[in-house]
Protein backbone atom coordinates (compact mmCIF):
# COMPACT_ATOMS: atom_id res chain seq x y z
CA UNK A 1 0.00 0.00 0.00
CA UNK A 2 1.22 3.56 -1.00
CA UNK A 3 2.35 5.67 1.89
CA UNK A 4 -0.17 8.39 0.86
CA UNK A 5 -2.85 5.59 1.36
CA UNK A 6 -2.39 4.71 4.87
CA UNK A 7 -1.96 8.37 6.20
CA UNK A 8 -5.44 9.20 4.90
CA UNK A 9 -6.74 6.13 6.25
CA UNK A 10 -5.23 7.31 9.72
CA UNK A 11 -6.08 10.60 10.14
CA UNK A 12 -10.12 9.85 8.37
CA UNK A 13 -10.40 6.74 11.42
CA UNK A 14 -9.69 9.61 13.67
CA UNK A 15 -11.56 12.00 12.47
CA UNK A 16 -14.83 9.68 12.04
CA UNK A 17 -14.38 9.26 15.89
CA UNK A 18 -14.06 12.55 16.65
CA UNK A 19 -16.85 13.70 14.89
CA UNK A 20 -19.12 10.51 16.46
CA UNK A 21 -20.16 8.58 13.47
CA UNK A 22 -21.81 5.12 13.49
CA UNK A 23 -19.51 2.90 13.54
CA UNK A 24 -20.52 -0.69 14.25
CA UNK A 25 -24.16 -2.02 13.09
CA UNK A 26 -27.19 -0.47 15.17
CA UNK A 27 -28.62 -2.92 17.93
CA UNK A 28 -31.75 -4.33 17.06
CA UNK A 29 -33.77 -7.14 19.54
CA UNK A 30 -36.84 -9.05 18.64
CA UNK A 31 -38.70 -9.22 22.11
CA UNK A 32 -36.14 -7.78 24.28
CA UNK A 33 -34.99 -3.88 24.69
CA UNK A 34 -31.00 -2.19 24.29
CA UNK A 35 -29.87 0.16 26.59
CA UNK A 36 -26.63 1.75 24.83
CA UNK A 37 -23.86 4.34 26.50
CA UNK A 38 -21.68 5.85 24.43
CA UNK A 39 -18.13 7.18 25.06
CA UNK A 40 -18.98 10.70 25.06
CA UNK A 41 -22.74 11.18 24.93
CA UNK A 42 -22.71 10.87 21.01
CA UNK A 43 -26.13 11.17 19.36
CA UNK A 44 -26.20 7.68 17.85
CA UNK A 45 -25.85 4.58 19.78
CA UNK A 46 -23.53 2.31 18.14
CA UNK A 47 -20.21 4.45 17.65
CA UNK A 48 -16.87 3.28 18.78
CA UNK A 49 -16.76 2.52 22.36
CA UNK A 50 -20.71 2.44 22.65
CA UNK A 51 -21.95 -0.05 25.44
CA UNK A 52 -25.24 -1.84 25.06
CA UNK A 53 -26.86 -3.82 27.80
CA UNK A 54 -30.28 -6.82 26.45
CA UNK A 55 -32.92 -6.84 28.14
CA UNK A 56 -35.15 -9.97 27.26
CA UNK A 57 -39.32 -9.32 27.27
CA UNK A 58 -41.22 -11.49 29.87
CA UNK A 59 -41.12 -14.78 28.77
CA UNK A 60 -37.84 -14.55 26.87
CA UNK A 61 -34.78 -15.26 27.58
CA UNK A 62 -31.03 -14.05 26.79
CA UNK A 63 -29.04 -16.26 24.34
CA UNK A 64 -25.57 -15.00 24.29
CA UNK A 65 -24.17 -11.83 25.94
CA UNK A 66 -26.21 -9.32 27.97
CA UNK A 67 -23.71 -6.85 27.44
CA UNK A 68 -21.77 -5.25 24.04
CA UNK A 69 -19.14 -3.32 23.10
CA UNK A 70 -19.06 -1.46 19.82
CA UNK A 71 -14.62 -2.55 18.56
CA UNK A 72 -12.84 -0.84 16.49
CA UNK A 73 -13.50 -3.28 14.15
CA UNK A 74 -16.43 -2.07 13.55
CA UNK A 75 -18.24 -5.51 15.42
CA UNK A 76 -20.09 -6.24 19.01
CA UNK A 77 -18.13 -7.79 21.47
CA UNK A 78 -20.67 -11.03 21.29
CA UNK A 79 -23.71 -12.67 19.73
CA UNK A 80 -27.44 -12.06 21.71
CA UNK A 81 -30.98 -13.01 20.97
CA UNK A 82 -33.90 -13.19 22.68
CA UNK A 83 -35.49 -16.36 22.53
CA UNK A 84 -38.97 -18.08 23.90
CA UNK A 85 -38.99 -19.12 27.19
CA UNK A 86 -39.63 -23.58 26.84
CA UNK A 87 -40.22 -25.55 30.00
CA UNK A 88 -39.64 -29.23 29.87
CA UNK A 89 -42.38 -31.74 28.36
CA UNK A 90 -45.04 -32.21 30.78
CA UNK A 91 -45.22 -35.71 32.14
CA UNK A 92 -48.48 -37.80 30.28
CA UNK A 93 -51.19 -39.16 33.12
CA UNK A 94 -51.71 -43.00 32.87
CA UNK A 95 -54.70 -43.55 31.57
CA UNK A 96 -55.18 -40.22 30.25
CA UNK A 97 -53.09 -37.07 28.46
CA UNK A 98 -52.87 -33.43 27.82
CA UNK A 99 -53.75 -30.72 25.33
CA UNK A 100 -51.52 -27.64 24.66
CA UNK A 101 -52.09 -24.26 23.01
CA UNK A 102 -48.80 -23.56 22.02
CA UNK A 103 -46.66 -26.83 23.23
CA UNK A 104 -44.34 -26.50 25.76
CA UNK A 105 -43.48 -22.47 25.03
CA UNK A 106 -43.97 -19.70 27.53
CA UNK A 107 -48.21 -18.79 28.33
CA UNK A 108 -48.45 -22.25 26.54
CA UNK A 109 -51.53 -23.47 28.87
CA UNK A 110 -52.32 -27.62 28.45
CA UNK A 111 -55.74 -29.06 29.57
CA UNK A 112 -55.68 -32.69 31.12
CA UNK A 113 -57.96 -35.24 30.44
CA UNK A 114 -58.42 -38.95 31.21
CA UNK A 115 -59.72 -41.95 29.21
CA UNK A 116 -63.33 -43.11 29.15
CA UNK A 117 -64.15 -44.77 32.75
CA UNK A 118 -61.11 -42.47 34.63
CA UNK A 119 -61.70 -39.48 36.59
CA UNK A 120 -59.30 -36.60 36.62
CA UNK A 121 -57.80 -35.99 40.10
CA UNK A 122 -55.56 -33.16 40.69
CA UNK A 123 -54.58 -30.28 38.49
CA UNK A 124 -56.84 -29.79 35.23
CA UNK A 125 -54.57 -27.61 33.80
CA UNK A 126 -51.04 -26.33 33.84
CA UNK A 127 -49.04 -23.40 31.76
CA UNK A 128 -45.69 -22.70 31.03
CA UNK A 129 -44.36 -19.67 33.27
CA UNK A 130 -41.06 -17.27 32.77
CA UNK A 131 -39.63 -19.70 35.39
CA UNK A 132 -39.35 -22.71 33.04
CA UNK A 133 -41.46 -24.58 35.12
CA UNK A 134 -45.12 -25.25 34.98
CA UNK A 135 -47.91 -23.40 37.45
CA UNK A 136 -49.11 -27.18 37.71
CA UNK A 137 -49.24 -30.51 36.70
CA UNK A 138 -49.51 -32.88 39.33
CA UNK A 139 -52.95 -34.83 37.60
CA UNK A 140 -53.51 -38.44 37.81
CA UNK A 141 -56.33 -39.97 35.89
CA UNK A 142 -57.97 -42.84 38.42
CA UNK A 143 -60.95 -45.48 37.89
CA UNK A 144 -63.64 -44.23 40.19
CA UNK A 145 -66.23 -45.75 37.77
CA UNK A 146 -68.13 -49.33 39.40
CA UNK A 147 -68.65 -51.47 36.51
CA UNK A 148 -71.84 -52.83 35.19
CA UNK A 149 -73.03 -56.96 35.52
CA UNK A 150 -77.02 -57.62 34.43
CA UNK A 151 -78.14 -60.63 36.35
CA UNK A 152 -79.79 -63.76 34.13
CA UNK A 153 -83.91 -62.93 33.76
CA UNK A 154 -84.82 -66.30 35.24
CA UNK A 155 -88.79 -67.11 36.05
CA UNK A 156 -90.92 -69.47 37.16
CA UNK A 157 -89.61 -73.34 36.96
CA UNK A 158 -91.68 -76.64 37.68
CA UNK A 159 -90.50 -79.61 39.23
CA UNK A 160 -90.49 -82.18 37.14
CA UNK A 161 -93.31 -85.50 37.73
CA UNK A 162 -92.55 -87.24 40.92
CA UNK A 163 -89.36 -84.68 41.89
CA UNK A 164 -89.55 -81.39 44.46
CA UNK A 165 -86.68 -79.89 42.57
CA UNK A 166 -86.06 -78.50 39.03
CA UNK A 167 -82.97 -78.23 37.62
CA UNK A 168 -82.19 -74.55 36.09
CA UNK A 169 -79.69 -73.26 34.10
CA UNK A 170 -78.36 -70.05 32.61
CA UNK A 171 -75.56 -68.05 31.23
CA UNK A 172 -72.91 -66.70 33.60
CA UNK A 173 -73.18 -63.07 33.29
CA UNK A 174 -70.02 -60.90 32.33
CA UNK A 175 -69.31 -57.67 33.55
CA UNK A 176 -68.52 -54.61 31.43
CA UNK A 177 -66.40 -51.75 32.15
CA UNK A 178 -65.48 -48.34 30.61
CA UNK A 179 -62.08 -48.39 31.83
CA UNK A 180 -60.89 -51.80 31.54
CA UNK A 181 -63.85 -53.48 29.37
CA UNK A 182 -65.22 -56.83 29.71
CA UNK A 183 -64.83 -58.67 32.84
CA UNK A 184 -65.20 -62.46 33.22
CA UNK A 185 -63.76 -63.03 36.78
CA UNK A 186 -67.15 -62.68 38.16
CA UNK A 187 -68.14 -64.31 42.17
CA UNK A 188 -71.92 -66.28 42.48
CA UNK A 189 -73.17 -66.30 46.07
CA UNK A 190 -76.06 -68.88 46.14
CA UNK A 191 -76.18 -72.77 43.81
CA UNK A 192 -74.53 -72.74 40.49
CA UNK A 193 -76.27 -72.66 37.55
CA UNK A 194 -77.46 -76.39 36.17
CA UNK A 195 -78.15 -77.06 40.18
CA UNK A 196 -81.19 -78.64 41.14
CA UNK A 197 -83.20 -76.13 42.97
CA UNK A 198 -86.12 -76.97 45.85
CA UNK A 199 -89.71 -75.74 46.14
CA UNK A 200 -89.44 -71.41 46.76
CA UNK A 201 -87.76 -68.81 46.35
CA UNK A 202 -83.89 -68.71 45.97
CA UNK A 203 -82.15 -65.39 45.86
CA UNK A 204 -79.15 -65.00 44.18
CA UNK A 205 -76.32 -62.29 43.52
CA UNK A 206 -73.38 -62.18 41.02
CA UNK A 207 -70.76 -59.27 41.95
CA UNK A 208 -67.59 -58.38 40.09
CA UNK A 209 -64.39 -55.76 40.61
CA UNK A 210 -62.37 -54.21 38.14
CA UNK A 211 -58.45 -53.42 38.32
CA UNK A 212 -59.09 -50.53 40.39
CA UNK A 213 -61.26 -52.63 43.11
CA UNK A 214 -65.02 -50.99 41.76
CA UNK A 215 -67.63 -53.19 42.55
CA UNK A 216 -70.92 -54.15 41.36
CA UNK A 217 -73.41 -56.44 42.37
CA UNK A 218 -76.92 -57.65 40.74
CA UNK A 219 -79.27 -59.79 42.62
CA UNK A 220 -82.16 -62.35 41.07
CA UNK A 221 -84.07 -64.90 41.91
CA UNK A 222 -85.21 -68.64 40.92
CA UNK A 223 -88.66 -69.84 41.62
CA UNK A 224 -89.27 -73.25 41.87
CA UNK A 225 -93.32 -74.37 41.36
CA UNK A 226 -94.60 -77.65 42.79
CA UNK A 227 -97.53 -78.53 41.08
CA UNK A 228 -99.71 -79.81 44.06
CA UNK A 229 -102.86 -81.83 44.89
CA UNK A 230 -105.10 -81.26 47.59
CA UNK A 231 -103.78 -83.93 49.48
CA UNK A 232 -105.54 -87.15 49.80
CA UNK A 233 -107.32 -88.75 53.36
CA UNK A 234 -106.68 -91.79 54.53
CA UNK A 235 -109.71 -93.78 54.13
CA UNK A 236 -111.34 -95.48 57.45
CA UNK A 237 -110.05 -98.78 58.34
CA UNK A 238 -107.32 -98.60 55.72
CA UNK A 239 -104.04 -96.74 55.08
CA UNK A 240 -102.29 -95.24 52.25
CA UNK A 241 -98.68 -94.81 51.04
CA UNK A 242 -97.93 -92.27 48.43
CA UNK A 243 -94.75 -91.64 46.90
CA UNK A 244 -92.20 -88.37 46.54
CA UNK A 245 -94.19 -85.88 48.67
CA UNK A 246 -97.49 -87.53 48.82
CA UNK A 247 -99.51 -84.52 46.82
CA UNK A 248 -96.91 -83.19 44.11
CA UNK A 249 -97.03 -83.46 40.57
CA UNK A 250 -96.29 -87.12 39.71
CA UNK A 251 -96.37 -88.54 42.91
CA UNK A 252 -98.68 -92.35 43.54
CA UNK A 253 -100.98 -92.93 46.12
CA UNK A 254 -101.79 -96.85 46.72
CA UNK A 255 -104.40 -97.82 49.13
CA UNK A 256 -105.12 -100.93 51.26
CA UNK A 257 -107.94 -101.98 53.85
CA UNK A 258 -107.61 -103.38 57.08
CA UNK A 259 -108.56 -107.14 57.69
CA UNK A 260 -112.75 -107.46 56.99
CA UNK A 261 -112.63 -104.40 54.91
CA UNK A 262 -112.75 -104.48 51.18
CA UNK A 263 -111.77 -101.55 48.40
CA UNK A 264 -113.90 -99.41 46.69
CA UNK A 265 -112.93 -97.02 44.12
CA UNK A 266 -108.98 -96.90 42.80
CA UNK A 267 -106.49 -99.04 44.47
CA UNK A 268 -103.70 -96.28 43.47
CA UNK A 269 -103.95 -92.57 42.84
CA UNK A 270 -101.67 -90.31 40.52
CA UNK A 271 -101.69 -86.64 41.08
CA UNK A 272 -101.47 -85.48 37.43
CA UNK A 273 -100.43 -81.94 35.84
CA UNK A 274 -103.69 -80.62 36.26
CA UNK A 275 -103.32 -80.81 39.53
CA UNK A 276 -106.40 -83.41 40.18
CA UNK A 277 -105.75 -87.33 41.59
CA UNK A 278 -106.61 -90.01 38.45
CA UNK A 279 -108.94 -92.89 39.31
CA UNK A 280 -111.72 -92.84 42.17
CA UNK A 281 -112.31 -91.88 45.94
CA UNK A 282 -111.11 -95.11 47.61
CA UNK A 283 -112.67 -95.90 50.55
CA UNK A 284 -112.78 -99.14 52.63
CA UNK A 285 -116.44 -101.12 53.21
CA UNK A 286 -117.11 -103.96 54.97
CA UNK A 287 -116.63 -106.98 53.01
CA UNK A 288 -119.60 -108.48 52.16
CA UNK A 289 -118.94 -112.44 51.77
CA UNK A 290 -121.47 -114.16 49.67
CA UNK A 291 -122.68 -117.45 50.73
CA UNK A 292 -125.49 -118.36 48.81
CA UNK A 293 -123.16 -119.25 46.29
CA UNK A 294 -123.32 -122.62 44.26
CA UNK A 295 -119.63 -123.73 44.87
CA UNK A 296 -116.57 -124.03 47.41
CA UNK A 297 -114.17 -122.58 44.56
CA UNK A 298 -116.96 -119.09 44.21
CA UNK A 299 -116.90 -118.98 47.80
CA UNK A 300 -113.21 -118.74 48.17
CA UNK A 301 -112.96 -116.78 45.50
CA UNK A 302 -113.96 -114.18 47.36
CA UNK A 303 -111.11 -113.92 49.46
CA UNK A 304 -108.59 -114.25 46.60
CA UNK A 305 -105.51 -111.34 47.37
CA UNK A 306 -107.80 -109.68 49.79
CA UNK A 307 -107.87 -112.42 52.53
CA UNK A 308 -105.70 -115.34 53.91
CA UNK A 309 -108.37 -118.07 55.25
CA UNK A 310 -108.34 -120.60 58.69
CA UNK A 311 -110.60 -123.52 57.71
CA UNK A 312 -111.74 -125.74 61.18
CA UNK A 313 -113.03 -129.40 60.63
CA UNK A 314 -114.09 -131.18 63.46
CA UNK A 315 -116.73 -133.76 63.69
CA UNK A 316 -118.56 -131.98 66.18
CA UNK A 317 -118.95 -129.09 68.29
CA UNK A 318 -118.48 -131.34 71.41
CA UNK A 319 -114.76 -132.73 69.49
CA UNK A 320 -111.91 -131.95 72.43
CA UNK A 321 -109.69 -130.53 69.64
CA UNK A 322 -112.39 -128.08 68.48
CA UNK A 323 -113.23 -127.08 71.47
CA UNK A 324 -109.62 -126.83 72.86
CA UNK A 325 -108.86 -124.40 69.37
CA UNK A 326 -111.68 -122.42 69.80
CA UNK A 327 -110.65 -121.40 73.46
CA UNK A 328 -107.32 -120.47 72.02
CA UNK A 329 -109.08 -118.29 68.87
CA UNK A 330 -111.69 -116.35 71.57
CA UNK A 331 -109.18 -113.76 72.33
CA UNK A 332 -107.30 -113.59 68.88
CA UNK A 333 -109.67 -111.68 66.83
CA UNK A 334 -107.92 -108.23 66.93
CA UNK A 335 -104.12 -110.19 65.78
CA UNK A 336 -106.38 -112.21 62.77
CA UNK A 337 -107.82 -109.12 61.64
CA UNK A 338 -104.43 -107.45 61.36
CA UNK A 339 -103.08 -110.24 59.50
CA UNK A 340 -106.28 -110.31 57.50
CA UNK A 341 -107.32 -114.31 58.50
CA UNK A 342 -111.12 -115.13 58.05
CA UNK A 343 -111.70 -118.38 59.98
CA UNK A 344 -114.06 -120.61 58.43
CA UNK A 345 -115.63 -123.05 61.09
CA UNK A 346 -116.99 -126.73 59.39
CA UNK A 347 -118.68 -128.34 62.09
CA UNK A 348 -120.55 -131.93 62.03
CA UNK A 349 -121.21 -135.01 59.44
CA UNK A 350 -123.08 -134.66 56.39
CA UNK A 351 -126.14 -133.83 56.36
CA UNK A 352 -126.24 -132.75 59.87
CA UNK A 353 -123.07 -130.47 59.27
CA UNK A 354 -123.04 -126.40 59.46
CA UNK A 355 -120.35 -124.26 58.14
CA UNK A 356 -120.04 -120.97 59.96
CA UNK A 357 -117.81 -117.26 58.85
CA UNK A 358 -118.10 -115.47 62.13
CA UNK A 359 -122.27 -115.24 62.31
CA UNK A 360 -123.01 -115.88 59.00
CA UNK A 361 -124.00 -119.67 58.48
CA UNK A 362 -123.03 -121.95 55.44
CA UNK A 363 -125.12 -123.89 53.80
CA UNK A 364 -124.59 -127.78 54.38
CA UNK A 365 -124.23 -128.79 50.84
CA UNK A 366 -121.53 -125.57 50.62
CA UNK A 367 -119.50 -126.87 53.37
CA UNK A 368 -119.37 -130.52 52.27
CA UNK A 369 -118.32 -129.01 49.19
CA UNK A 370 -115.79 -127.22 51.10
CA UNK A 371 -114.41 -130.44 52.80
CA UNK A 372 -114.27 -132.63 49.46
CA UNK A 373 -112.33 -129.43 47.84
CA UNK A 374 -109.66 -128.88 50.41
CA UNK A 375 -109.90 -132.83 51.38
CA UNK A 376 -110.79 -132.42 55.02
CA UNK A 377 -112.00 -134.98 56.44
CA UNK A 378 -115.60 -135.36 58.38
CA UNK A 379 -114.79 -137.84 61.26
CA UNK A 380 -111.63 -136.01 62.96
CA UNK A 381 -109.97 -132.28 63.52
CA UNK A 382 -108.17 -131.00 61.06
CA UNK A 383 -107.15 -127.31 59.64
CA UNK A 384 -105.83 -125.96 56.75
CA UNK A 385 -104.34 -122.38 56.02
CA UNK A 386 -104.69 -120.83 52.84
CA UNK A 387 -102.66 -117.65 51.77
CA UNK A 388 -104.40 -114.58 49.69
CA UNK A 389 -103.90 -116.33 46.35
CA UNK A 390 -105.63 -119.62 47.56
CA UNK A 391 -102.49 -121.69 48.04
CA UNK A 392 -102.35 -124.13 50.69
CA UNK A 393 -99.38 -123.39 53.34
CA UNK A 394 -100.25 -125.28 56.04
CA UNK A 395 -102.07 -128.29 57.64
CA UNK A 396 -102.66 -129.51 60.91
CA UNK A 397 -104.24 -132.21 62.77
CA UNK A 398 -104.24 -131.21 66.71
CA UNK A 399 -105.07 -127.51 67.72
CA UNK A 400 -102.12 -124.62 67.92
CA UNK A 401 -102.48 -121.58 70.13
CA UNK A 402 -103.19 -118.09 68.19
CA UNK A 403 -99.44 -117.40 68.72
CA UNK A 404 -98.05 -120.30 66.49
CA UNK A 405 -101.06 -119.19 63.75
CA UNK A 406 -99.71 -115.95 63.81
CA UNK A 407 -96.19 -117.04 63.39
CA UNK A 408 -96.58 -118.85 60.59
CA UNK A 409 -98.97 -116.26 58.82
CA UNK A 410 -95.97 -113.33 59.30
CA UNK A 411 -93.66 -115.79 57.11
CA UNK A 412 -95.86 -115.26 54.13
CA UNK A 413 -95.52 -113.36 50.62
CA UNK A 414 -96.78 -109.45 51.26
CA UNK A 415 -97.18 -110.31 55.02
CA UNK A 416 -93.54 -108.30 55.41
CA UNK A 417 -94.51 -105.07 53.78
CA UNK A 418 -98.17 -105.40 55.57
CA UNK A 419 -96.27 -105.18 59.15
CA UNK A 420 -94.34 -102.04 57.86
CA UNK A 421 -97.47 -100.20 56.58
CA UNK A 422 -99.87 -101.00 59.72
CA UNK A 423 -96.36 -100.08 61.79
CA UNK A 424 -96.27 -96.54 59.17
CA UNK A 425 -100.37 -95.87 59.99
CA UNK A 426 -100.01 -96.96 63.98
CA UNK A 427 -102.32 -99.69 63.38
CA UNK A 428 -101.74 -102.77 66.00
CA UNK A 429 -103.28 -104.70 68.89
Amino acid sequence: MHVWMIVFAYVCDNVCLFLGVPWCAPVKIKHGHVSCQTPRGERYKNVLGTRCKIRCKTGYEMHGSSEILCMASKQWSGNYACREVRCPKLAMPSNGGYKCSDGSYFNSRCQFFCSPGYTLRGDHSATCQSSRTWSGGNSVCVDVDPPVIKCPNIKEKTAEPGKLTAKVTWDTPEGKDTADGILTDVILEGKPSGSHFPEGNHKLSYTVFDRAENKATCRFNVRVRVRRCTPLSVPDNGWMKCDSAGDNYGATCEFRCLGGYELRGSAARVCQFNMEWSGLETSCAPMNINVGVRSAAALLDQFYEKRRVLIISAPSAANHYYRFQMTNLQHAQCGLDLRHVTVIELVGVYPAQIGRIRHRLIPPGLALQLRLLLQLSQNSFSMVLLDKQGVDKQRYTFPITAAEIFTTTDTFPLRTEEAILQKEAGQSC
